[in-house]
């Protein structure tokens, strides 16, 4: 995907250049993926122009896995059918760079006046190493951002972040007809679930945002494990736990309060505790409503800009001083699951509009 995308964007006078970021979260794919060589993951980034603004055209190369026998079509070939182009990846978000090198055939970017710059990330849908890796770079430095993940052609200038935690409790195993011989993490952990959900309504109590629909943090106690036998004092039992943050909800601070008010409760049951994340977790995102590009966007899409729950890249965007907002043709309710499509009507009115944002921020 990397090597294609640098090809194209090579012949069309873009320079290319490779950034590692590290094999996937999950350490798989490293025999699939070697575009450095090394077995690493990079990111793209591709300029072209010169000048201190500018606009990045952002998107991520990896997609969701897929399970082919539920698919109609072939997953790694487009299919065009019923006015939709199926295929993984068309929405969650391929396609987006096609249209990027569709509206770049049709502008004269040989006069550009502020550079444009084709960013193409890795691992979006597992650890975000690859922006992360940008973040930390410092790198690519522009004005103005646009990710092209699936929102229908609306504007987003704000969403939620994710923080994805564990518990362990461990206390002590022993013969249940005697529960004095042992601590049963299991009963340790219903305490500690009540109080979690303290927590939860303080946040909800504390954090309100009526830019989203949902307009306070949610907390879903996903998992749970324990014990293993019924005759057997139960004596390590884990909870995994997600966190959708709202803009203001720092993520290693609200990993702290929860660990401090969750501490005591086990020290009062006398087991070991541990909270630890199960990722590096995702920040939220705002940006102005009333920025420049925000309203851009507005005008020549028609929308309003808009907040959505699910996460992006925007946050390291914008730590790198850009304004950024989330804008692309196909719909999320179409990603992660067999079948995806981006309907052709969305084609056209996202060429046009990346053309005039090429022509507003790098041409005029």
């Amino acid at each position: 995907m990397v090597d294609y995308l640098a090809e194209q964007l090579s012949d069309r006078g873009f320079q290319c250049e490779l950034m590692p970021c590290g094999q996937s979260a999950n350490g798989e794919g490293a025999d699939i993926a070697k575009p450095d060589g090394n077995g690493n993951k990079v990111n793209l980034l591709a300029t072209l122009g010169t000048g201190p603004g500018g606009l990045v055209l952002a998107g991520h190369t990896d997609t969701v896995p897929m399970n082919p026998e539920l698919w109609s079509v072939d997953p790694l070939r487009m299919t065009e059918r019923d006015g939709k182009l199926y295929g993984l990846g068309s929405t969650d978000m391929k396609g987006f760079f096609a249209l990027i090198l569709q509206a770049i055939d049709e502008l004269d970017v040989t006069a550009l006046k502020q550079p444009l710059i084709v960013l193409a990330t890795a691992d979006e849908e597992t650890s975000m190493s690859g922006a992360r890796e940008l973040a930390k770079a410092g790198r690519p430095k522009a004005r103005y951002a646009v990710i092209g993940e699936p929102t229908g052609m609306r504007p987003i200038h704000a969403h939620k972040g994710v923080m994805m935690e564990t518990i362990r409790l461990e206390g002590r195993s022993g013969h249940s007809s005697d529960p004095s011989l042992g601590i049963n993490a299991m009963e340790a952990m219903h305490d500690v679930i009540g109080e979690l959900l303290v927590v939860r309504r303080e946040f909800q109590d504390r954090y309100r945002n009526p830019a989203f629909t949902i307009n306070h943090p949610t907390m879903n106690l996903g998992c749970i494990h324990g014990g293993d036998n019924p005759n057997r004092i139960c004596g390590r039992c884990e909870l995994e736990f997600d966190i959708r943050l709202m803009p203001g909800m720092d993520i290693d601070e609200t990993r702290l309060i929860i660990g401090n008010r969750l501490r005591p409760v086990a020290d009062r049951w006398g087991v070991q505790f541990d909270l630890a994340p199960l990722f590096p977790g995702v920040p939220a995102f705002e940006g102005p409503a009333d920025g420049a590009l925000a309203l851009m966007a507005e005008q020549l899409t028609g929308h309003r800009a808009e907040s959505v729950a699910f996460g992006t890249e925007a946050p390291f965007l914008q730590q790198l001083g850009m304004e950024t907002i989330v804008l692309g043709p196909g719909d999320i309710d179409q990603a992660h699951q067999p079948d995806e499509y981006l309907a052709l009507d969305r084609v056209r009115p996202c060429v046009d509009v990346l053309k005039e944002l090429i022509g507003k921020y790098c041409l005029q």
